[in-house]
């Protein structure tokens, strides 16, 4: 299958699907930290018509999530072209589409999403609850849920993300797939497809 991982500069989700057979391809502004081989550095809108079979895309939440809500007043202009970038991926011409975003104004603008996953579901002992707007494809089953042992670890452990201090890479590192995740959308997303989510 080819598969587009969109807003990727890790490398991680692409490298899951490539690992199960997949001829999959990051696509971000940014290099890959990884291997440049299989990355597009550049605009994702301008490929996303060159037949790819699925999407994964991570758009940028920066004027998005519910997190930041007290600066949204100031920031109409960067929210309302973060939305139409959001809907141009979701209206990309390919049967299968998975976007992910943590909560945020994209469930009351565009519309409700279709899963909400957490880290502790797919072997990470730590909360990010974030959100799959699915289209042709199955919800995400959890793999290896650690919610309990998560539990037992103090609150700025199980949210080390939310905790992390202030720095020029805070961002890259808040965004990041877990790769217990990426893993789950190789081996899951990868097989099967549901044609309820349209």
């Amino acid at each position: 299958m080819k598969v587009l991982v969109a807003c990727e500069f890790s490398g991680t989700v692409r490298d899951a699907f490539r690992l199960k057979g997949h001829d999959a391809w990051s696509c971000d502004l940014l290099p890959c930290e990884g291997s440049q081989k299989f990355h597009i550095c550049g605009n994702v809108l301008d490929i996303v018509g060159d037949g790819w079979d699925m999407m994964i895309a991570h758009p940028p939440c920066t004027h998005l999530a519910v997190s930041g809500a007290r600066w949204f007043k100031d920031k109409q202009k960067e929210q309302a072209e973060a939305l139409q970038f959001v809907r141009a991926l979701m209206s990309a011409p390919m049967p299968m589409i998975a976007l992910e975003n943590p909560v945020s104004i994209i469930s009351s603008k565009i519309r409700k999403p279709d899963q909400i996953i957490q880290p502790w579901m797919f072997g990470h002992a730590e909360q990010k609850k974030t959100c799959l707007w699915l289209k042709g494809l199955c919800l995400l089953v959890e793999t290896n849920n650690v919610k309990r042992e998560m539990l037992m670890l103090p609150k700025r452990d199980r949210e080390r993300l939310h905790y992390l201090p202030p720095s020029l890479n805070r961002w890259k590192e808040r965004s990041r797939t877990f790769l217990g995740i990426a893993e789950a959308m190789a081996n899951q997303l990868g097989s099967k497809v549901d044609n309820t989510n349209q």
